[in-house]
């Protein structure tokens, strides 16, 4: 062996028997920023951590998750869920400061931070925008970033949030309650539609914090939220601070409060009784339990209890298909045969671990349920909201050779279409970064990538027209007073298509309840279905609905748009 490899056989060596460490990424403790990259707008995304003192890489840490507020920041945000803040001129229990110290002060520095034994990550989420959609998958990538870095032990998840990020607390942690050990909101703005999914707080703890002079809307949503979750949670802690506003997140998370409160939970992917609701494909899974068929829109439910060791009870609600996934449940014995009553009916099969269950000529059997190739599923089940959920291009018509004129107004549609943000002030400022294209310049990896917003009609849009014959309807090219929007899947995306009048054509009759940060176009799509035909208006519509979950319109629905004069469904 020469010089050389007898060099190389040494380092290889100590190479194997240096500790790992070496190899770890190696960070500052304390309060810091990072970003991850964003597929849904190629863009880097910030956020704030927290990295314990001493941070031994070989220790897996619990990680609290927090939401920021309106108008406010991740860098603000890791502060608050420390106790700090800046009301009155108090700012980590400092009472130097002659002013009341402005958010944008607040965020210049970090200080004062006591030191906890957590990983503790803050999304920026894009702002004011709500945490549904991008921000919610935000949040999503913020987490998977974390635990590409850091060693996490995912049965001691935490989340909580303030105001806004209240409100994403709620939707986050009632959508995936398997994900989270407890849950912390702070002064919430109220949940939309909060009777759909608190029962799906049948194994979180809860922690409500409100002061008693907050906002009514989230006051009285906030009480409304305890009620319901005295029935429906494990756990529920609610805090009345009597004499406050909607500001009192530097009490309820003084001298690191929440972090104590935090390490009395661990998480049980196996509990005894599972109940979850859903109304999308996006959101199945609930512990050992998963949904397999649904109507997208409308609340499907389950609640399965061990009522004995291999015996479960469980009753459905406009319910398909579910799958039970028991191995490593404490009273799931793989040598027995699995009894399993359904809505009155009992089944006994002999399983490894997972058995599945569908419903068929409205009765239960042993069976898994495999969608067809056209049938509504995660990632092709709408609505129309879906399309602008993830990565997402603007593309305006060319086909026809429009003159000079007419080519900038659809540019200019576009345009609007893809700009999120509103007047006024920060609170308006939504860094959401989609792009627009003329119908020319989509390319290949523009299919591959992102969903297609398509205005136009077949004689002008050449998207619209390469995919006529497969899209469900078309409005006439000559129709002048009306607007057709609907979503459709395509090549493992979704493509929106507005032909006529844009979606958000004004007046437009404010939605009902909830509060957004969106503008109103955006708003509207998150209030639509799949599909709407309409006049003048989008209040004045002729046809609007759901797909049926083979993606066609329905038969009642078909009369109406043909009967129009200006429209025609594709059969």
């Amino acid at each position: 062996m020469n010089q050389r490899s007898i060099l190389f056989s040494i380092l290889t060596s100590l190479i194997l028997i240096l500790p790992s460490s070496i190899y770890a990424q190696q960070m500052k403790s304390g309060p810091q920023d990072l970003v991850f990259f964003s597929n849904v707008d190629e863009t880097d995304q910030p956020y704030s951590i927290y990295i314990p003192k001493d941070y031994d890489e070989n220790k897996a840490y619990p990680l609290v998750v927090f939401l920021h507020g309106a108008a406010s920041n991740n860098r603000l945000g890791l502060q608050r869920v420390f106790g700090g803040g800046n009301d009155q001129g108090l700012f980590f229990n400092r009472t130097d400061l002659p002013y009341v110290e402005s958010d944008l002060e607040a965020t210049r520095t970090y200080e004062g931070f006591v030191d906890v034994d957590y990983i503790v990550a803050c999304s920026f989420a894009r702002g004011t925008v709500g945490y549904k959609g991008i921000p919610e998958q935000d949040v999503m990538d913020m987490i998977e970033d974390v635990k590409s870095r850091f060693n996490v032990d995912e049965d001691r998840f935490y989340i909580a949030g303030l105001s806004m990020g209240g409100n994403g607390t709620q939707w986050i942690s009632l959508t995936r309650p398997d994900m989270w050990a407890a849950v912390a909101p702070c002064c919430p703005l109220p949940l939309e539609s909060i009777e759909d999914y608190e029962d799906n707080a049948c194994n979180l703890p809860f922690h409500l914090f409100i002061g008693d002079q907050d906002m009514s809307i989230t006051y009285n949503g906030t009480k409304d939220l305890y009620q319901r979750l005295q029935r429906t949670a494990k756990l529920v802690n609610f805090v009345e601070y009597p004499g406050k506003e909607h500001n009192i997140w530097n009490m309820a998370f003084q001298d690191g409060f929440i972090f104590d409160w935090f390490s009395q939970f661990v998480r049980d992917l196996f509990p005894e009784q599972v109940k979850y609701n859903t109304k999308n494909y996006k959101y199945t899974k609930a512990y050992w339990v998963n949904i397999d068929e649904l109507t997208p829109g409308t609340v499907a439910s389950i609640d399965a209890k061990f009522t004995a060791e291999n015996t479960i009870d469980i009753s459905t609600k406009d319910l398909g298909a579910f799958t039970l996934n028991l191995d490593g449940h404490s009273q799931f014995n793989i040598d027995d045969r699995l009894q399993v009553n359904i809505d009155g009916t009992s089944i006994k099969v002999k399983t490894d671990g997972s058995a599945s269950f569908m419903k068929e000529n409205g009765k239960w059997k042993s069976g898994k349920y495999v969608p067809g190739n056209h049938s509504k599923r995660a990632g092709a089940e709408g609505p129309l909201a879906a399309a602008v959920a993830a990565n997402h291009v603007y593309v305006y018509g060319t086909l026809d050779n429009p003159n000079a004129e007419e080519l900038a107004a659809r540019r200019a549609q576009a345009y609007e279409a893809a700009n999120w943000s509103t007047a006024g002030d920060l609170t308006s400022r939504i860094m959401i970064f989609p792009r627009v294209l003329a119908d020319t310049d989509v390319r290949e990896s523009d299919y591959e990538a992102s969903n297609l917003v398509l205005f136009g009609t077949s004689e002008t849009n050449s998207i619209i027209n390469k995919y006529a014959d497969e899209l469900p309807v078309h409005l006439d090219k000559d129709a002048e007073d009306y607007g057709l929007v609907y979503v459709f899947p395509m090549n493992d995306h979704y493509v929106l298509v507005n032909s006529g009048l844009p979606w958000w054509t004004e007046p437009v009759s404010p939605f009902p309840s909830g509060i957004t940060f969106l503008p109103p176009k955006i708003t509207m799509l998150d209030h639509y279905q799949d599909f709407l035909l309409f006049r003048d208006t989008p209040d004045n519509s002729i046809s609007k609905g759901y797909f049926t979950n083979e993606w066609e319109i329905p038969e009642s629905e078909i009369a109406k748009i043909n009967s129009s004069g200006v429209a025609e469904v594709n059969n």
